[in-house]
């Protein structure tokens, strides 16, 4: 049976923290606009930074659905799920704000994050729970991790930071959302 929380209590905090893998979603406002589903999971990438919020880097891509709707209207919501243990989902439905690279907040928020920090950051996803919930997980199959994919960051890892720069301006979808909502702000700041 599901439960709604007030905070993130420490049960709910370790469950959290020991997921490899998370899901955002987001939408825009228009009834006819996409709903954006993403997984994110790089070891260290997520934060929780006290019992109400929580922060995750975000890594440039070919996309920046998120960050576009939460631009326009903050709606975000996170989920883990359990793919070994004991059955169990967890969400955070909240307000998201991208922390861009040349916001004031963003070099102490980055620090946080220690060595999971690399190439092709280009924000800081924060986001204040309004409700957090739990439900059973019952039907989530067990999956084994085998571990970290390297790819992204080995691609961008070849790139400088102007490269990197230029790569998103070069993106359709890193500019504008699907539904042509203004996504990341360019030109990018340097590092």
């Amino acid at each position: 049976m599901g439960k709604e929380y007030e905070r993130i209590e420490p049960r709910l905090w370790e469950f959290i923290e020991n997921q490899k893998v998370f899901f955002v979603a987001s939408a825009p406002l228009a009834g006819d606009g996409h709903v954006n589903l993403s997984p994110k999971g790089r070891q260290g990438t997520l934060r929780i930074l006290d019992d109400r919020t929580v922060a995750y880097l975000d890594f440039g891509g070919s996309h920046a659905e998120t960050i576009a709707h939460l631009r326009e209207n903050g709606r975000i919501t996170l989920m883990w799920c359990a793919f070994e243990g004991p059955p169990s989902i967890v969400r955070i439905h909240g307000r998201g704000e991208p922390v861009f690279r040349d916001d004031p907040r963003f070099a102490e928020l980055v620090a946080g994050f220690g060595e999971a920090d690399g190439p092709a950051l280009r924000a800081i996803i924060v986001v204040t729970a309004e409700l957090i919930s739990d439900t059973c997980g019952f039907a989530v199959p067990f999956m084994d991790y085998r571990g970290e994919r390297e790819l992204h960051a080995d691609y961008f890892g070849r790139k400088s930071d102007e490269e990197f720069r230029e790569y998103t301006g070069k993106k359709p979808y890193n500019i504008a959302s699907l539904d042509g909502l203004p996504a990341v702000p360019l030109p990018l700041p340097p590092r």
